[in-house]
């Protein structure tokens, strides 16, 4: 019997499917999104890759091996204010924490001119307003000594008042639980008896870490989108059993691997954002079969542009995200975005009578004027009919006919405020949107002490390949690739079937150098025996399990902290100036060399282990045999298309990038067009389809790695 790995990631409008084989065929699909009922939307995509695959599917339910999903139940929740009603315990003086929050007011560096005009920066609704927060007599101080006990009747009194006032779930926070659990505990255990249903989220549990806003913030998400989020992976998991799957649903989640759903439903904090993260793991097991170790992933779909890094082999993390303003702790993969997609609207500022491409989106409707939805303004997809990049009658493989005349009417009213000629216009719209994203990879690199031209660029999303040549030009990186030729488009769904599972555990002990090793030691036994714990709640196998442990170390009196990876599991020997070392390198690597107090003590702030075991893998095999010959299948007529290097249209050969074959190599200015994507190959690279079936885009210039 054949085993299947699948993956599943739901978009906006198109939810993906991918199904590989034990041989390595990767079979793709999509439906459309159902946001009434995002399960259906999910069960329709996978039946559509059965019917691809020629299998009933209950067949194919049967004989998968591992199923892996990435949701946006609970991204969409927080961005369309949608969430339950919540209730907020904590201790009590500590009230207005949430309201309170940071100086930024969660803008700081995102939109520069909230930044400098500060009083147009207005606080975001409040996610819990402040008659449904209660505080409750409880105090631990900064050494996890208990000096106020919980009072529990006073506990009680909060928690009744809050039932009283139809709280759908509760978010349980107090000032030092990360030290003390004890009192949240306790608090969770007369919910449960009071109102044995509700949702209940403890602040120890989720994220045990100093910085009560950020602490305070990250427990009430949990709680706002926990009853929606368990509601919604309860259902599909028990659909799913009922239609034949019999294995442990996974579920991808914003650290860069795969959580059992029983996690996922108690803490679905972990799943926001865990689609874009997707496309870096899919994107980080490719590099490790090609031999890539540096890694700049971009997503470009409808409405954003999302980059990650992967440095060494690694992915890059952050641990403070934000959403709607409120900032949280989260330990996940590092993904930055903007709104520079397909979708992204066309504006000229009067002021300056100058385009503005973006942040604005047209999203799936109307959606961009040539869809003939009803759009009015311009989009980068329009500028890319004009221009003649995209096909209007093989758009979505055939699937949407699309509307030139309109498109270049619309492109026509700007080109016309601003004086320009037709084509000019649609270059500049293209261009605009190309340097913005060649900026946000600069921001992630560059900014960050990376060099652009050591990495290798992948371009993935519906519209990444369309412009990935001309951005990883302005970087100077050597080489494009576009993953897995049409799988590119889904290829979010490709990383949830390629992830491992991955547990995160965090536990703070500030301590300053000299470091003692034995306290060392007792922090990272006892995070190895939580993630022991949930292993094999999981059912995982000692024999699978792999740890990983890090520190965040700043120095002594500094606020910021890096992460420094443990080459080994405890602490031995000499190992205070190996650790001081690797900190100062990364801290010089951030902030610039010689940047660093190598005089002054440094600190541990965080021990941290990452827990995985890895799941059952895509095989990619490479062809055996490579050849130059380009069959006639793979021709299709040619088009005329501009060029904004040559300042002209030119009749442009066109390629089926399904029939061409591993070895093929053609030359720009050309464009490869496949079912679900649209390589444009600019003037001086070259497209090689490589051995692993992937398109790789050479560039004049950068350094080969």
């Amino acid at each position: 019997m054949s085993s299947y790995l699948v993956g599943v990631d739901i978009g906006g409008t198109f939810t993906d499917c991918v199904v590989i084989d034990e041989s390595g065929a990767v079979t793709t699909a999509k439906a459309p999104s159902t946001p009434g009922n995002f399960a259906q939307g999910m069960i329709d995509a996978i039946e559509s890759a059965a019917a691809k695959l020629g299998l009933e599917p209950a067949r194919l339910y049967e004989q998968v091996s591992l199923l892996s999903h990435g949701t946006t139940v609970g991204t969409n929740a927080v961005v369309q204010k949608r969430g339950a009603r919540i209730g907020l315990v904590t201790t009590k003086g500590h009230n207005d924490v949430i309201h309170i929050m940071r100086g930024s007011r969660g803008i700081g560096g995102r939109d520069v001119r909230q930044v400098v005009h500060f009083p147009e920066s207005q606080k975001p609704d409040p996610i819990v307003p402040k008659r449904l927060i209660e505080g409750v007599s409880e105090r631990v101080d900064c050494f996890g000594k208990v000096v106020v006990p919980l009072n529990e009747v006073e506990a009680e009194a909060a928690i009744r008042r809050l039932l009283d006032k139809g709280v759908e779930a509760i978010a349980i926070c107090f000032l030092w639980s990360f030290l003390h659990p004890a009192h949240e505990h306790r608090l969770r255990d007369m919910v449960k008896r009071l109102a044995p249903d509700m949702f209940v989220t403890c602040s120890a549990d989720l994220v045990p870490k100093w910085g009560e806003y950020e602490r305070t913030t990250a427990t009430a998400i949990n709680a706002y989108i926990g009853p929606l989020t368990s509601g919604y992976l309860s259902q599909l998991d028990r659909r799913l059993a009922a239609l034949g799957y019999r294995q442990p649903l996974q579920i991808t989640q914003c650290g860069g691997g795969t959580i059992s759903v029983d996690k996922a439903m108690e803490a679905p904090l972990l799943t926001l954002d865990s689609g874009p993260v997707s496309g870096v793991t899919g994107s980080l097991y490719l590099g490790r079969v090609m031999g890539y170790p540096n890694i700049i992933t971009t997503d470009m779909g409808g409405t954003s542009f999302d980059v990650g890094i992967i440095h060494e082999g690694k992915p890059a993390y952050s641990f403070v995200s934000n959403v709607n303003q409120y900032e949280y702790f989260i330990p996940k993969v590092d993904i930055q975005a903007i709104g520079s997609g397909g979708g992204s609207l066309v504006r000229i500022d009067e002021t300056t009578r100058t385009m503005r491409v973006g942040p604005d989106s047209a999203g799936a409707v109307p959606g961009p004027v040539c869809y003939g939805k009803g759009g009015t303004v311009a989009t980068v997809t329009d500028a890319d009919v004009v221009l003649g990049y995209i096909s209007p009658d093989n758009f979505a493989g055939g699937r949407i006919r699309l509307d030139k005349e309109k498109a270049e009417q619309a492109v026509k009213d700007i080109a016309d405020r601003l004086g320009m000629s037709l084509m000019d216009c649609a270059s500049g719209i293209a261009k605009i949107a190309e340097f913005q994203m060649a900026d946000i990879i600069r921001k992630m690199t560059v900014g960050k002490g990376f060099d652009p031209r050591d990495f290798v660029l992948f371009a993935f999303g519906g519209a990444g390949p369309a412009h990935a040549g001309i951005f990883a030009r302005e970087l100077g990186v050597a080489k494009v690739v576009i993953p897995q030729r049409e799988t590119a488009s889904t290829w979010c769904a490709f990383g949830a079937a390629s992830a491992d599972i991955l547990h995160i555990h965090e536990r703070v002990d500030i301590m300053a150098s000299p470091f003692e090793a034995e306290r060392i030691n007792r922090n990272l036994e006892r995070l190895e025996e939580a993630a022991r714990r949930h292993m094999a709640k999981d059912g995982i196998a000692p024999e699978r399990q792999r740890f990983h442990f890090s520190v965040d170390m700043r120095h002594k009196g500094q606020i910021n902290e890096v992460e420094v990876a443990l080459e080994g599991s405890r602490a031995e020997g000499g190992f205070q100036e190996p650790l001081r070392e690797a900190f100062y390198r990364r801290y010089e690597q951030l902030y610039g060399r010689g940047s660093s107090f190598r005089g002054g003590r440094l600190e541990i702030v965080t021990f941290r282990i990452r827990a995985t075991a890895e799941t059952p893998r895509p095989r990619l095999v490479a062809a055996e045999r490579l050849t130059d010959e380009i069959s006639d299948a793979a021709r299709r007529p040619g088009r005329p298309i501009y060029w904004a290097d040559l300042r002209r249209q030119v009749e442009t050969p066109v390629y089926d990038g399904t029939a061409l074959l591993p070895g093929n190599r053609v030359a720009g200015p050309t464009v490869v067009e496949t079912p679900d994507t649209t390589v444009v190959v600019p003037p001086g690279q070259t497209l090689t389809v490589d051995r692993f079936g992937n398109f790789e885009l050479a560039l004049a210039e950068g350094r080969p790695q």
